[in-house]
């Protein structure tokens, strides 16, 4: 289901990591546009996680102001056809605060 129209930040450590009107909601979480995340705070991952109706995901730590969140961010950048909607959309785990406005 496409959000519009409702600003939805993704905060952790004080810092705003996402910001979007345009997220895409799959199983609870909130997928961000890649043009909306601050890959500034992003670090690649070596973790690799698979989902059976997604397919393969990509992890970051997230790292601001010397703290690190392990693994804390997931992408699929080649997600399969069923999930191609979030393809390069990034989500984040609890630990960080997804809401809107």
């Amino acid at each position: 289901i496409l959000q519009q129209h409702v600003i939805m930040k993704a905060i952790w450590n004080g810092h705003t990591i996402a910001e979007s009107n345009n997220t895409r909601e799959v199983e609870g979480n909130s997928y961000f546009p890649p043009g909306s995340v601050r890959m500034d705070y992003l670090k690649e991952s070596p973790k690799r996680s698979l989902c059976p109706w997604k397919g393969t995901a990509s992890y970051y730590h997230l790292e601001v102001d010397g703290q690190i969140n392990k693994d804390a961010a997931w992408v699929y950048h080649q997600p399969s056809r069923a999930a191609e909607k979030i393809k390069d959309h990034i989500a984040f785990r609890k630990e960080v605060q997804v809401n809107n406005e």
